[in-house]
């Protein structure tokens, strides 16, 4: 998964990849050409007293330091441009894919996770791109071209070597494999710490009006010491690495020195070659020092790797059309022919053969007990959802052939849960008409009974509205939603429940600018209150994702039992009447 992904989104940086490498290559034989030329320093320059041979490769060495010093810069350059620009658009393809999922994969994954393979999972790969970039690349240069170095000072010296390499090779090989279980229990139960923190800091009124501050620490605490515990057991790990690599430095070190003395003594090799000996051991371990710091970063980058993967190769059940239709009457007719919805794997569906038609300058009512199925009828209509079965139809068009912009402009929704966005009062009712003049945010918001108090707020239409609107009641940010779609101005109007945080005095009013304002649109409600849905031209009885009775409500009061009993499960018979 790591390398196909790296192969995908590297692909337009090969020229800056192909100039980093030179760079790295450059460098890395120069690095290598300072213990020849620094043997040679010795053993013809101080040993023979040659005060001349000693300035004159003096001063090569460090010309060839200076160009070291200027590839490493340069490598290092493009090396971080490149790896950000890797993050950068690895985060893009991650938003555009979860952009384009319906609420069945974005509930399939969570927020949370989203979230941390947005952020933590994509700057994993990016560390390890840069690190690779960096280090990785000068490695195997460097460790291959120090042995062909030792071994052209002294072959039998470099005998150490077949002991060394191996051993390194097997001991971090080892580690590795029992690092990368270790790294994506990590990465999941750091999704769980984001979840328990998440739902914490949106639910903190109802932890504090259960008084359940002390459970959801307990909470915390077990998902943040789950996370502490694995990482331990990751850092264990880790901390045996250095210094296994350091103990088998500092044994061939000893060899070399030991072995290298008596081959000096015995007439076979000369100091200054030993000195460099030494140095290309050292490059050598270096390397695989290299390898091993980049080791311990691939399993954790191989998890991320794999779960990015997922969300971008999840396709979205609601997929695009292919020869969108771009143009429609317009006239805001809704019909809803034998449709059906499942989940995946679900023993039952959601809904079930539903036959519905709205008709413009009509108002249509759904009602029905929780879990009947209301939400999701709604939700196949801007396409939250794709029907399993049967069509739904917009102007006569299936919604699943019309462009999105367009579906987006001819059905405004008024969720059950409003959001609004960080901002300001005007930015959230501008969300689906950028173009809105501030004369018709003002009439909106008249409609939508959420005038007076944009007034009273210090700069109006300017003032700040916190992420999910928090900063103001339920009653207000329900109102706001409501402005936000009227500004839009659809031609199907979709109310899911959209008046369950309004008195019934704000409701009334509320209502009645509506139906002035939406006389010649489409309108379907989804309401548990019956006052809100009394008086529509229809009214739909759902239940268990079946339609059990339509008609006006006198009628249903007379001959549906199921709408009969919601109505005096809120009104007395006198009221209902």
């Amino acid at each position: 998964m790591l390398i196909r992904l790296l192969r995908t989104h590297l692909a337009p940086y090969k020229n800056s990849i192909a100039l980093l490498v030179a760079l790295q290559f450059l460098q890395t034989c120069a690095t290598l050409y300072l213990p020849t030329l620094n043997a040679d320093i010795i053993d013809r320059g101080v040993v023979r007293g040659d005060t001349g041979y000693i300035l004159t490769f003096g001063a090569l060495m460090i010309g060839v330091t200076v160009v070291q010093v200027v590839c490493n810069i340069g490598a290092v350059y493009y090396g971080a441009r490149t790896a950000a620009a890797l993050g950068r658009d690895v985060r893009a393809a991650i938003f555009d894919r979860v952009q384009s999922f319906s609420a069945r994969e974005v509930g399939q994954f969570g927020a949370p996770s989203l979230i941390t393979r947005t952020t933590n999972d994509v700057q994993q790969v990016q560390m390890l791109v840069l690190m690779s970039f960096t280090l990785m690349v000068s490695a195997p240069i460097m460790c291959v071209g120090g042995i062909v170095m030792a071994l052209s000072l002294d072959v039998p010296l470099s005998s150490v070597l077949i002991a060394v390499v191996p051993v390194l090779g097997i001991a971090v090989s080892l580690i590795v494999k029992k690092l990368r279980p270790l790294f994506r229990t990590m990465q999941e139960r750091l999704d769980t710490v984001n979840r328990v923190l998440r739902e914490q800091i949106t639910g903190n009124r109802v932890i504090r009006a259960f008084v359940r501050d002390a459970y959801e620490k307990e909470r915390f605490k077990g998902a943040n010491t789950e996370l502490t515990d694995v990482s331990l057991g990751t850092g264990r790990l880790l901390a045996l690495m250095f210094p296994i690599v350091m103990t088998v430095v500092n044994v061939s070190s000893i060899a070399v020195v030991w072995f290298g003395a008596h081959r000096i003594d015995g007439g076979a090799m000369e100091i200054g070659a030993l000195t460099a000996f030494l140095a290309y051991l050292m490059q050598i371990v270096m390397s695989v020092m290299m390898a091993t710091f980049m080791f311990m970063m691939v399993p954790r980058a191989e998890v991320c790797a794999e779960r990015i993967e997922e969300v971008l190769d999840t396709a979205s059940s609601v997929v695009p059309p292919t020869d969108p239709v771009r143009e429609l009457a317009r006239h805001g007719h809704l019909e809803v022919r034998a449709a059906g919805f499942a989940y995946p794997g679900a023993e039952e569906p959601v809904l079930k053969a539903i036959d519905l038609v709205a008709r413009p300058g009509e108002t249509t009512a759904v009602i029905g007990s929780t879990g009947s199925g209301k939400s999701t009828l709604l939700g196949l209509v801007p396409r939250l959802f794709d029907a399993t079965e049967g069509e739904v139809l917009v102007d006569g068009v299936d919604v699943r052939t019309l462009e999105p912009a367009l579906l987006a402009r001819t059905v405004g929704l008024v969720p059950q849960k409003p959001y609004l966005f960080s901002g300001t009062v005007a930015t959230n009712l501008r969300y689906g008409n950028p173009d809105a003049t501030d004369a018709e945010l003002w009439h909106a918001l008249e409609v939508a009974q959420a005038k007076d108090f944009v007034e009273k707020l210090e700069n109006g239409l300017h003032s700040p509205i916190a992420q999910g609107g928090t900063n103001v009641s339920g009653g207000q940010r329900q109102r706001l939603a409501i402005a936000r779609t009227l500004v839009q101005r659809p031609e199907i109007y979709l109310f899911d429940d959209s008046f369950s945080a309004l008195d019934y005095a704000t409701d009334a009013a509320l209502r009645a600018a509506l139906g002035a304002e939406t006389a010649e649109a489409t309108v379907v409600i989804v309401a548990q209150r019956v006052s809100t849905i009394r008086d529509a031209d229809r009214i739909v009885v759902l239940d268990e994702g079946l339609i059990v009775g339509s008609g006006r409500h006198h009628e249903l009061m007379a001959d549906n039992e199921t709408y009969r009993e919601i109505v005096l499960s809120q009104l007395t018979e006198a009221e209902a009447a």
